[in-house]
């Protein structure tokens, strides 16, 4: 008896689950969408948040532990990604604001923010239909067979793709320099060549390079930066060896053979670059190191994701992580390697109090850039760096316009080249059109995109850090929160409200809203 009521109870609550409404259903938990979730329920809604992972926060709970604020103006941080900041600082014990946390507090926070807000957070959980009628999205499907109701919905994801499931226009790669007339788009051959062969020992091109004859500088294409993980390391006694992968290829790593044999005085750090932060002693945050030979950008295993369906993108998944362990367990192991680089990558190991239930490796790869809407206005270069204000503004960039190496492009025999970076300093903000969210009115009337918003790819290279699409979100989250109120389409919110709202959640929306200045100092 006692197990056909506790049956029915859990048959009742998946029922009442599947066919619950929403006002805002909010689709990604990254940063952004955490945020905006939380905003549209502090507006009084009743929010979903449905995230594809085991955990909320995408790469600040999985190895980003920065706002990214050497690179930007942290005075333009403001609202609730501020508050979150905040409180992190406060969970440290410091007397000020800082913007550097690790990824278990980070996810710790963003867990109070949602539970104080009654978030409803759905788990493990992908789109697979968009019901649409006219161009209002009614319901979606998800992969654990439950349909979902919602007045307003919000795409966080770092692919967009409930935006491309609802019809929405997007692309994705690089336009040419003539297409909005910016001087820093496409292809750009502007490093160093590098002295390594990117041929094997038969004359032929090694694996994720490609030919200089087949490239113009300023040229259109379809690819998107380099992904890595942002892998956290260890020093201290806990420190978790690094394991070897499921499928181990150390023929993958000839770069790296050929460049320890004639350089047997290489170091760790001219492999990949580790950061320290404000981490406890003994801990690092990781990231691929962008002029050595060979590091954790796993370059061409990236190309085909941005559209890629969902096993497809598992499958680039499991490839980037085989890279990454396998790079790591040949340095720590391979008896080809130099015994003081081999001693040195040793005393490295994953951190033990990461990740737990993953192996302590992250959650996330680091989906540097995916898809891009293209909605209502795309901001371009010309947008940060002159035209810099907008009549509809619901907050304000300002991180400095930064596009990792895209491809390894081989210029002879004996070198290659990382073509695609970009490295503009910003010393002014500017401000984001609300526009930058919305769809075309003809293609979808209830759906806002924060996270894949409508820019070009040089002008998402300055929005595509955390803390940007936090501030996005926020003001999307209040823009869905009384869209849904008022029972209006996103297009036909009335801004001057918005933007009054907007106000008094403490978010900045202009770029006179004080004197900015200084040129700041960082690391590339």
């Amino acid at each position: 008896m006692k197990i056909c009521l506790t049956l029915l109870l859990i048959l009742n609550t998946w029922l009442a689950y599947a066919q619950a409404s929403f006002d805002v259903v909010v689709y990604g938990g990254t940063p952004g969408g955490v945020i905006a979730a939380v905003a549209a329920a502090r507006e009084g809604a009743k929010v979903m948040l449905i995230e594809q992972t085991k955990h909320v926060g995408g790469l600040n709970t999985s190895g980003i532990g920065t706002a990214e604020s050497e690179h930007m103006i942290e005075e333009t941080i403001s609202g609730l990604p501020l508050e979150f900041y905040s409180r992190m600082s406060q969970f440290y014990g410091k007397p000020k604001t800082e913007f550097y946390f690790e990824s278990h507090v980070a996810e710790k926070v963003f867990n109070d923010l949602l539970r104080e807000a009654n978030v409803k957070v759905v788990y493990e959980a992908f789109a697979q239909k968009v019901n649409k009628k006219n161009a209002a999205i009614q319901t979606i499907t998800l992969s654990n067979g439950t349909t979902v109701t919602g007045k307003v919905f919000i795409d966080a994801t770092y692919e967009g793709d409930l935006m491309s499931r609802s019809g929405v226009s997007y692309t994705y790669g690089r336009e040419s320099k003539d297409q909005y007339g910016e001087s820093l788009a496409g292809v750009r051959f502007i490093d160093t060549p590098i002295e390594a062969s990117p041929y094997d020992d038969n004359g032929k091109l090694l694996p994720g390079f490609a030919e200089r004859s087949t490239l113009t500088e300023g040229q259109a294409d379809k690819r998107v930066m380099n992904y890595n993980f942002r892998v956290m390391m260890s020093t201290r006694d806990d420190r978790v060896p690094f394991p070897k992968p499921e499928r181990y290829e150390p023929q993958r790593y000839i770069l790296l053979s050929r460049w320890l044999k004639n350089e047997p005085n290489v170091k760790f750090k001219d492999i990949i670059d580790l950061y320290g932060w404000n981490y406890p002693k003994g801990k690092y945050e990781t990231n691929n190191k962008q002029k050595s030979i060979i590091s954790l950008g796993h370059f061409g295993g990236n190309v085909n994701y941005p559209d890629a369906d969902y096993p497809e993108r598992k499958a680039i998944y499991d490839d980037h992580k085989n890279w990454t362990l396998g790079l790591l367990y040949y340095l720590a192991n391979d008896p080809s390697v130099p015994r003081n680089l081999h001693d040195a990558v040793n005393q490295y190991g994953l951190t033990a109090d990461e990740f737990k239930d993953n192996g302590n490796f992250p959650y996330y790869l680091y989906i540097r850039e995916a898809r891009r809407m293209k909605g209502e206005l795309v901001q371009t270069q010309k947008d940060i760096l002159e035209e810099r204000t907008k009549p509809d503004a619901i907050c304000l960039g300002s991180h400095w316009i930064d596009s990792h190496h895209v491809q390894r492009v081989a210029v002879s025999k004996t070198q290659f080249v990382n073509e695609g970076r970009i490295w503009e300093v910003l010393t002014k903000p500017y401000e984001f059109s609300y526009r930058t969210i919305l769809p075309k009115q003809q293609e979808c009337t209830n759906l806002l995109v924060p996270v894949c918003l409508s820019v070009s790819h040089v002008a998402f290279c300055s929005a595509r850090v955390e803390c940007t699409w936090m501030q996005l979100g926020n003001s999307a989250g209040i823009a869905a929160a009384m869209a849904a109120r008022q029972k209006k389409s996103v297009q036909k919110l009335d801004i001057a409200d918005l933007q009054t709202n907007l106000k008094e959640k403490g978010v900045i929306l202009s770029i006179n809203h004080q004197i900015w200045d200084g040129e700041k100092d960082g690391k590339k």
